[in-house]
């Protein structure tokens, strides 16, 4: 039975293997000190948190995130380590919640690696706080127990590692906020929190001959468990290195909305012959309509591979840890380290490592044949703002009346099976500007193609992100402008000029870019004032109030340090009022600036024109490759949809 702790309350551990799960609902830091028998740390070593996330026994989450999964082993901690603190933080400078008090409160859960819970801690009753210790682990008397802590500082990292006798704690936290902030912008962010979605993943593993546990696939989140902060759905992450607040659940607080709640999830499949798994059904989650239904079940996916992933590379670790154990165990012992008993006993440890990989990799099959079926089923349905390129929906494709509530900017895939790729979606209107980075990069097939060539894919990305959102938006609801001062994307930008879907010719050289430049933040100046006087209806009538997009090619050439000004004021204050940025830039390029460029790179979600695996997830940390969504090779279908759209704009005499 769970023990549901308050502030001061202990409760005996009958495992030392233990799951330490935190739900916040807002991105945090989590991490842990290993403290003396007076509770002392001794220096940095002894702290384990995302810049250095990994402590004998203890591992921790390498991103802030609305989510956390630390694992513990108190058998392997070191002998002189007598308490292991649970610590969470709020990130500084990103943008988010500056005190517990002002989100729901933190939950968090000590389970078993079977996922049997074993104790809970709500921490309530905080205010300015920005750091608390939440939990203890403590040795008394030869085992171990838990205590709920909840002991808050307001002076947050630098305090609170302080208190516990830390040397140049200081230091330690500028080092865990800049580890932090510096993962933030490759980071996939959290998607809706969705119950339905764990009990899907519950009942396929029942279908499937399992149940949630062996399946992997952590069913069901905790009743304390908050909503997840409102955003974009992507940053985004996993993982999370995360994004300010970005990533939340479906509103259902739309003005024309009737009711207060969704309707149910669209029926099920027929029941399949017992032990056969469950034929998948496309819309087989919550919403109103198919459309929202299929983005939260392309976010179930994202989930159930993330964490049934995560299920075998825990149990293959502790395989690996097991094996090495029992190695020690005879190595240590002069009288079994060599002879006929010593080769048995070692036989006998790798056969249990090898039985237990091999459990866990049937476990993973298992799901990730569901989820590979589904995820074909689902393909087919998709709408064009969520469907690939190649999808058959782009042939009978219209202009549509009303924005959809996401879009696809490419795949999301893990090694564990290359071919299973869930498609990576965005909330409309975008919340953070997109980076597609022309430089070099570690990803697979970077090392294919010259600088020449990733500089034109990551325009041809570029151009292909721009034609979608024109597709998706309603006629005249999105405007987009192009900055490219060398006029060296012409061809990348030729569907768009022939279409009349770009209404005005790059803006090129340095007068040029500082016009456009000036006129779009003197929109956003414009319609910010507007919005806080609450006098919409004064703005200019000359002020072009639809969305707009900028599209920023080679930056920083042809920029000046006013022109690097207003990029950056764009970045931070446009999205709010419907000024988006999509830049083609390689970080390298703007080394000239130095770190005065770093908030703008760090406020942007970067994305490749090539695969790449720079995204984490904010659960596990994950390193997902990431694909962009590219149109076909000798394909038409982005001239004939631009065409369309050209067509549409010209009917509406725009």
């Amino acid at each position: 039975m769970t023990a549901e702790l308050t502030r001061g309350q202990n409760h005996p551990l009958s495992e030392t293997r233990l799951e330490i799960r935190v739900s916040a609902g807002t991105p945090v830091v989590a991490g842990a000190t290993l403290g003396d028998a007076d509770g002392k740390v001794a220096d940095a070593a002894w702290v384990a948190h995302p810049a250095s996330p990994q402590l004998p026994g203890l591992e921790v989450s390498r991103q802030a995130a609305a989510d956390h999964r630390l694992a513990v082993d108190l058998d392997a901690v070191p002998d002189a380590v007598h308490r292991v603190n649970v610590l969470l933080a709020l990130p500084a400078g990103v943008g988010g919640p500056g005190r517990f008090g002002d989100m729901a409160a933190p939950f968090l859960a000590v389970t078993s690696l079977e996922g049997a819970e074993v104790a809970s801690y709500t921490i309530t009753d905080l205010d300015a706080e920005s750091a608390v210790v939440a939990l203890e682990l403590y040795r008394r008397q030869g085992a171990w127990k838990v205590r709920a802590v909840g002991q808050g500082y307001a002076g947050g990292l630098a305090a609170m590692l302080a208190d516990q006798g830390l040397p140049r704690a200081a230091e330690t936290a500028k080092a865990i906020d800049e580890a932090v902030a510096g993962g933030m912008a490759r980071a996939i962010a959290p998607p809706p929190s969705r119950q339905s979605r764990g009990e899907g993943a519950a009942r396929r593993a029942a279908q499937s001959g399992g149940n949630a546990t062996d399946a992997g696939l952590a069913a069901v989140r905790p009743d304390h468990d908050p909503q997840p902060a409102p955003g974009d759905g992507l940053a985004g992450g996993p993982a999370a290195q995360q994004p300010p607040a970005t990533g939340g659940p479906v509103s259902y607080q739309h003005p024309r909305r009737r009711t207060s709640t969704p309707p149910e999830p669209a029926p099920a499949a027929p029941q399949a012959e017992p032990g056969q798994p469950a034929r998948p059904v496309a819309g087989d989650a919550s919403g109103w309509t198919m459309n929202e239904r299929l983005y939260n079940q392309v976010w179930g996916m994202f989930e159930d591979l993330a964490r049934t992933t995560a299920a075998y590379r825990s149990a293959v670790d502790f395989a690996e840890s097991r094996l090495e154990q029992e190695l020690d165990r005879v190595l240590s012992d002069p009288r079994t380290r060599v002879g006929p008993a010593a080769d048995a006993a070692r036989q006998e440890a790798r056969a249990k490592q090898d039985a237990l990989v091999e459990q866990a990799r049937a476990a993973l099959d298992r799901d990730l044949a569901q989820l590979a079926a589904e995820s074909e089923v689902v393909e087919h349905a998709l709408p064009p703002a969520f469907a690939r390129w190649d999808s058959p929906v782009w042939q009978g494709y219209q202009a549509p009346l009303e924005t959809p509530m996401a879009l696809r900017l490419g795949d999301l895939r893990l090694p564990e099976r290359t071919n299973l790729r869930i498609p990576m979606l965005v909330r409309l209107p975008l919340e953070r500007g997109l980076w597609i980075d022309s430089g070099r990069s570690d990803g697979t097939g970077a090392g294919l193609v010259d600088s020449a060539e990733l500089r034109r894919l990551a325009m041809d990305t570029a151009v292909a992100h721009a034609a979608r959102l024109l597709a998706v938006y309603p006629v005249g609801d999105l405007t987009v402008h192009v900055i490219d001062p060398a006029g060296s994307a012409g061809a990348a930008l030729a569907p768009l000029l022939q279409s009349g879907a770009l209404k005005e010719p790059p803006a090129a050289g340095a007068q040029g870019v500082t016009a456009l430049l000036a006129r779009l933040t003197r929109r956003v100046d414009l319609v910010q004032m507007a919005v806080r006087s609450g006098a919409v209806d004064s703005l200019p009538p000359d002020l072009d109030v639809a969305e707009q997009l900028l599209i920023v090619n080679d930056f920083p050439h042809g920029f000046d340090d006013r022109a690097v000004t207003q990029l950056r004021y764009l970045a931070d204050e446009g999205p709010a009022v419907g000024v988006h940025l999509m830049m083609v830039a390689d970080r390298e390029d703007s080394r000239v600036y130095g770190p005065v460029l770093d908030p703008l790179w760090r406020a942007l979600l970067r994305i490749t024109p090539v695969p790449s695996d720079h995204l984490a997830d904010p659960w596990v940390g994950h390193a997902w490759t990431y694909e962009p969504s590219l149109v076909p090779a000798g394909s038409e279908v982005l001239r004939q949809v631009l065409w369309q759209v050209g067509q549409a704009r010209r009917a509406y005499g725009l």
